[in-house]
C-alpha cells in the first residue's frame, strides 16, 4: 500500500527551496530580495520574494504560496470533472527571472502540489512543475547544459521521463497564435501521481533542486556580456511573447486569477519593459534571425 499524501512535508520542503534559491540569486546579483508575506481571505497565504532593478536581475520573483478553497475554479477542474466543486488546497514555489542583459536568458521554474477529493470523498492529489529557458540571443552550449541538467534530474526515476516531459514542455510553452515556441524549452509535467506519493514527491524534489545547477552557470556566463540599444530593443520585443503566453495560455496564471489569488504575486512573472510591433521581422543573417531559425524550432538538444 502506497504512503498517504503528506502536505506538511511538501510545504516544509517548498519553503526551504524558496529560501535556498533566493540566497543563491542574491549572491549573484548583490541586491537583496524583498520579502512580502500575505494572507488570503478564503484560506492560506504565501511569501513573495522579489527583486526589481537589481545589478543583474532587472525583475525577478521567487514566490511560495499555500492556498485553500471550498470550490475548485474552472481552470483546475476542466479536465477532471469528477473533482469539480470540491474543497482543495494547492501549494508551490514559482519563479521567473528576467535579467537585464539581453544575452542572459529569462528562466521560469515551478514545482507544486495539489490535493482535493472526488465525488466519493476519496483523496485525489498530484504534483506538477518543470522549468524552461527563454533566450533572446541563443547559445547552443547554454541550451544543451539546461536540457542535460533537466535530463539528469529525472534519470533515476525512469528512462522515459525526460523525453516525455521535454515533449510536454515543447507542446505546452507554445504560442499557437504565433506558431512559435516561447523559448528553447526544458521539462514540464502535471497531474503526476501514478508512482505513489513518496516517489512522485522525490521526483519533484529532484526537479526543484536541480534549478540552480541548470540556470546559474548560464547567468554567470552571460550577465557581463557587452550589449547596446539594439540588443535591448530586441529583448523588449521578444519579452512581448512572454506576456502573451502568460496571459493567454498559462494554467498557473489562470488558476491564480480565477481562484482569487494575490494579483501582485501572480503577475510578478511579467517583464518590466516590453515592446510590440506590427509585422516586424528580423533581417536575414542577423543574430536576431538566428533565434527564430536555430533555437525556437523544437529539437533534441542532447542529440550528438
Amino acid at each position: 500500500m502506497s504512503a498517504a499524501p503528506n502536505p506538511s512535508a511538501v510545504k516544509a520542503w517548498l519553503l526551504q527551496l524558496q529560501n535556498d534559491i533566493v540566497q543563491a540569486l542574491e549572491a549573484v546579483d548583490g541586491a537583496a530580495f524583498l520579502r512580502d508575506e500575505w494572507q488570503r481571505a478564503e484560506g492560506g497565504g504565501g511569501i513573495s520574494r522579489l527583486v526589481e532593478e537589481g545589478n543583474v536581475i532587472e525583475r525577478g520573483g521567487v514566490n511560495f504560496s499555500h492556498v485553500l478553497g471550498a470550490k475548485l475554479p474552472p481552470s483546475a477542474s476542466a479536465h477532471r470533472p469528477d473533482i469539480g466543486g470540491n474543497p482543495w488546497e494547492a501549494m508551490g514555489v514559482s519563479l521567473v527571472i528576467h535579467p537585464r542583459n539581453p544575452y542572459a536568458p529569462t528562466v521560469h521554474m515551478n514545482v507544486r502540489f495539489f490535493s482535493t477529493t472526488n465525488a466519493a470523498g476519496e483523496p485525489v492529489w498530484w504534483f506538477g512543475g518543470g522549468m524552461d529557458l527563454t533566450p533572446y540571443y541563443g547559445f547552443k552550449e547554454d541550451a544543451r547544459h539546461f536540457h542535460q541538467t533537466c535530463h539528469d534530474a529525472l534519470a533515476r526515476f525512469g528512462a522515459d521521463l525526460h523525453g516525455k516531459f521535454k515533449q510536454w514542455c515543447d507542446e505546452y510553452f507554445y504560442l499557437k497564435h504565433r506558431q512559435e515556441a516561447r523559448g528553447v524549452g526544458g521539462i514540464f509535467f502535471d497531474d503526476h501521481s501514478a508512482e505513489g506519493f513518496e516517489q512522485s514527491f522525490a521526483m519533484t524534489q529532484s526537479v526543484g533542486q536541480s534549478f540552480l545547477k541548470a540556470y546559474l552557470p548560464i547567468l554567470e556566463q552571460r550577465k557581463d556580456t557587452p550589449y547596446g540599444e539594439r540588443e535591448r530593443d530586441f529583448q523588449a520585443y521578444r519579452r512581448g511573447r512572454y506576456v502573451e503566453f502568460n496571459l493567454v495560455f498559462d494554467r498557473g496564471t489562470l488558476f491564480g486569477l480565477q481562484s482569487g489569488g494575490r494579483t501582485e504575486a501572480i503577475l510578478m512573472s511579467m517583464p518590466p519593459i516590453v515592446k510590440w510591433r506590427y509585422r516586424w521581422e528580423p533581417e536575414e543573417g542577423t543574430p536576431e534571425a538566428a533565434l527564430y531559425s536555430d533555437f525556437l524550432p523544437h529539437r533534441d538538444w542532447l542529440a550528438a
